[in-house]
């Protein structure tokens, strides 16, 4: 039973996704799984960024290989998903993340326009 709902805002997701290898692909599937379903997402799933408004990054590793999902919530129970990357250094890069900050306005002001406000 799902206790989020989880899109992808435009094609940030779909474009990072479908460059990605089918294993990886698959993994981020279970990932998003978990948070639709799980009502306490583990850390090492879903993580908050500190020093962040809002964001959030789905955690993907295999092997050796780790990816990053940016995502936030709108309201309690709904997910947006946004731009992904493969991370090669220990830090989640100051553009990866401004990037994401970006988009995040972006659906904000659409969601806006969309109410008439």
């Amino acid at each position: 039973m799902k206790v989020r709902e989880v899109i992808a805002f435009k094609n940030y997701f779909e474009d990072f996704l479908k460059d990605q290898p089918q294993k990886v692909q698959d993994k981020i599937f279970k990932i998003i799984e978990a948070i639709e379903t799980l009502e306490r997402v583990p850390s090492n799933y879903l993580k908050h960024l500190v020093g962040t408004e809002g964001l959030y990054e789905a955690r993907i590793q295999l092997g050796s290989n780790i990816w990053r999902v940016f995502c936030f919530f709108d309201g309690e129970r709904l997910v947006v998903l946004m731009n992904g990357f493969q991370k090669k250094t220990q830090k989640t890069p100051k553009n990866e993340i401004e990037k994401a900050s970006k988009i995040m306005i972006e659906y904000y002001e659409q969601k806006s326009k969309r109410n008439g406000n």
